[in-house]
């Protein structure tokens, strides 16, 4: 991917200032697209860093296609898809958008850490210096074939003392930075940038799923204390762990509730559409003590819906439950090898469609063995009841997502736009955001 192939990085949104933000989230199962007004508002001691209140104007919600594992496999699909969400909003919004905010779920999204060190030969941290270890960081980046959504800086060091949010001003002989890079494959990012520009629209800013999930249903200190945040979604399951504060580590598995569909299509000999009625109305992930007894219309595949055939309702939670333990024990597996079990185990945040199956969380319980609650968006106003769940995290996240993009570090060629707007230096903007926050 070439540089001007990069995905875009979005300039932070001004503290006092209002704006017209659209969000498109773009899921394998569905497309949501939401255009919201942004209004400055004291800061929330609920929500850490948000700078604005959130309402929204429009709202589309359609059927995805061309989307498998998070990536595109039908360009004209993705881009008729996209059309009919964001027209729907339009229409509702009573306004015609240029520009989206655009999540990111498949291409392999990962983590990397980097750290980088620079001298000070014993005297104060000036912002210059901050620059400079931070750049020392980003140079290290570039992996071929992988294209950066974020450069997360998650902490300072002065000698032997870590952990320092705001080193300026500090004296020592070496000032470090440790910096969180999230990335995709390039060939998939580009990929999904092409769909939306297909459909005349502008990608202001490309954000991994799982920081935008986390950045709607976190609370109070979660962020700050250790969670992690599973966002269960049609064709993965993605993974975002936040500690400090700050987002330090992603990760995703190609498996969700499309694969749970598919388990009961083939169990039960019926089609896709039935099945996913099925799972819907009746699923669940642990058995009860009348399933037995319950029965659930099936209809067979081929066959007319008149003569259904009706079969216990266990049956159904039997086909359920192994893939949906496979996916939680897969997550468990990940997090235990990235090291972060310790760190993340005591809190635990499920989004994303499916995480409404009935019993999830006490499957969750059972085997991340901590504590589990199902997040929804919040923080936002005008949002239809229908679109109050678990399922919208993601879209509603991208609306949070500008608020905090202030904590990003942006390599100096695309600085220099900013520089000239008067904006601030990036310790000035840091600075801000952990007075507004902590």
């Amino acid at each position: 991917m070439s540089a001007r192939m990069l995905p875009p990085r979005m300039r932070a949104l001004s503290a006092r200032k209002s704006a017209l933000l659209c969000a498109l989230d773009i899921g394998t199962s569905k497309i949501v697209c939401l255009i919201a007004r942004l209004n400055p508002m004291d800061s929330s001691e609920s929500l850490h860093g948000r700078t604005h209140r959130c309402r929204v104007l429009g709202i589309g919600h359609q059927r995805s296609a061309g989307m498998k594992s998070g990536t595109v496999v039908d360009l004209d699909q993705v881009e008729a898809a996209i059309r009919r969400a964001v027209d729907a909003a339009e229409r509702m919004a009573g306004v015609q958008v240029e520009s989206v905010i655009v999540n990111v779920t498949g291409g392999r999204i990962g983590s990397q850490l980097y750290n980088a060190q620079v001298g000070l030969g014993g005297r104060g941290v000036v912002e210059a210096d901050v620059h400079r270890v931070l750049e020392a960081c980003a140079a290290r980046t570039h992996a071929q074939g992988k294209a950066v959504l974020h450069s997360l800086p998650t902490g300072f060091s002065l000698g032997d003392t870590r952990n320092i949010r705001d080193p300026k001003g500090m004296i020592a002989d070496a000032l470090g930075a440790d910096m969180h890079v999230v990335s995709c494959d390039a060939t998939a990012a580009r990929n999904l940038m092409l769909a939306v520009e297909r459909c005349h629209l502008a990608v202001e800013a490309m954000v991994a799923t799982p920081y935008a999930a986390g950045l709607s249903a976190l609370v109070d200190d979660e962020a700050e204390l250790g969670t992690t945040l599973i966002d269960m979604g049609g064709g993965t399951t993605s993974i975002g762990v936040f500690a400090g504060g700050s987002l330090v580590h992603v990760d995703a598995l190609a498996l969700g509730g499309n694969h749970i569909t598919l388990d009961i299509a083939r169990g039960l000999n019926t089609r896709l559409a039935d099945a996913e009625r099925l799972k819907t109305l009746y699923g669940a992930c642990l058995a009860s003590v009348s399933d037995e007894r319950e029965t659930i219309a099936v209809t067979l595949a081929g066959e007319d819906g008149d003569h259904p055939t009706h079969v216990p309702k266990s049956q159904l939670v039997r086909i359920i439950r192994p893939r949906v333990e496979e996916i939680l024990e897969l997550v468990r597996d990940r997090l235990k090898s990235a090291g972060l079990a310790a760190n993340s185990a005591s809190r635990f945040i499920l989004t994303g469609g499916a995480s409404q199956l009935t019993g999830m969380t006490e499957a969750a319980k059972h085997i991340l063995a901590g504590q589990i609650r199902v997040g929804r968006p919040l923080g936002i106003h005008g949002l239809p009841e229908s679109a109050k769940n678990p399922s919208f995290s993601a879209a509603v996240g991208l609306l949070v997502y500008p608020q905090a993009a202030r904590i990003e570090y942006f390599r100096p060629g695309r600085r220099m736009a900013e520089a000239a707007t008067g904006t601030g230096g990036y310790i000035a903007r840091v600075g801000q955001w952990l007075r507004e926050s902590f």
